[in-house]
């Protein structure tokens, strides 16, 4: 099988891992063979380390016609430019969530990879790991019965506290829903398919936020988006979820996400992870009990979606993280602020099909 070769735009606190897995993890089907940043230390120290090519920019990298994709780490207000650039260039893209800041931009996106006969992914990719894995063996082998609803939790205090810098964190393409509902929605949607309306409720709960971390310790930030969203989730197999994402509550004790069957529930492990726990629970009893992990793929993956487009392309199929996936879940995250905005309820136009199972 011939190695995709892969180039990095953008090298930003996410890129760490991505650059370690795509070099010893997924090494048998990826070849990382550059990079560019804005930021030139950056770009040296990854080269050094990784052995690998550093270009002036990103017009230099895709002028290399040995690159088969772009992996755009990129923030999320360049996410759909930087795509759209890859694919006209002849590039197969995988970008970090979300895929855009609209649904408007990731259809184009959709349609030019089709058009192009380009492959088009997106992250999250924690779904592909072992936690969400067994949980999708366990639903569709009936364990837990007929699924009927879900529950999501996403909650805690935003990231001035800790994060080097957490300013985007509440601007436009920024929240918690934009930021973290990704993982949780894409987990849904593998777990129970796609979703065909939302209604929702969304609130702006402080105006501004005090840094408290370095190196901008004591600096103000100016909240311009919903810091505290809870939404319905309606999927077209007629199950429900409550989805609940906030950068606003302190304390909590609500379980990342429970999947409920007529025969039992189900307990999801955080779907920002590739692990467990796994936990299930028989109707006719209160016993929760583990469920031994029936995948590889436990610790921290990042980079397996670009393993899978790699594995596709070989294959001849369609990648898991896919485009019209990653668009779905945009559609979703727009329909909730439509609707908390509005206060409807809001059909999401743009479905796509379940993810093929590991």
């Amino acid at each position: 099988m011939k190695k995709l070769r892969v180039g990095i735009v953008g090298l930003g606190k996410i890129s760490g891992i991505y650059l370690d897995n795509l070099t010893k993890v997924f090494n048998d089907v990826v070849e990382l063979v550059g990079v560019v940043d804005l930021i030139e230390a950056r770009v040296k120290e990854v080269c050094e380390t990784y052995h690998v090519q550093a270009y002036a920019d990103v017009e230099a990298l895709l002028a290399d016609k040995s690159i088969d994709l772009v992996l755009n780490l990129t923030t999320p207000q360049s996410h759909y430019s930087l795509c759209k650039q890859v694919l006209e260039a002849g590039k197969h893209v995988y970008v970090e969530k979300p895929l855009s800041l609209t649904v408007e931009q990731a259809s184009e996106l959709v349609d030019l990879a089709a058009k192009k006969n380009l492959m088009l992914g997106g992250a999250p990719d924690t779904f592909l790991g072992a936690g969400i894995q067994t949980c999708r063996k366990l639903i569709d082998d009936g364990w837990i019965g007929k699924p009927i609803g879900a529950s999501a939790f996403m909650m805690n205090h935003g990231h001035e506290s800790w994060h080097p810098d957490p300013e985007f964190y509440y601007k436009n393409g920024g929240g918690p829903l934009f930021d973290m509902g990704p993982y949780y929605i894409t987990a849904l949607v593998n777990l129970l398919g796609p979703v065909d309306s939302v209604s929702g409720y969304a609130q702006k709960s402080f105006e501004t936020r005090t840094i408290t971390s370095e190196p901008k310790k004591g600096q103000t930030i100016d909240v311009e988006v919903a810091t505290h969203i809870t939404g319905n989730l309606h999927f077209e197999s007629g199950a429900v979820a409550t989805l609940v994402t906030s950068f606003d509550v302190w304390y909590h004790s609500m379980p990342n996400m429970e999947i409920y069957g007529t025969e039992g529930s189900l307990r999801v492990p955080d779907p920002n992870t590739f692990g467990g726990p796994v936990l299930f629970c028989r109707k006719g009893t209160k016993e929760w009990k583990e469920i031994p992990l029936l995948y590889g793929y436990a610790e921290n993956s990042r980079g397996f979606g670009v393993a899978d487009i790699a594995c596709a392309l070989a294959d001849k199929k369609k990648n898991r993280a896919s485009g019209e996936l990653t668009r779905h879940v945009v559609a979703v995250m727009s329909g909730l602020l439509t609707a908390a905005q509005e206060k409807r309820q809001v059909a999401i136009e743009h479905s796509c099909s379940r993810p093929e199972a590991r």
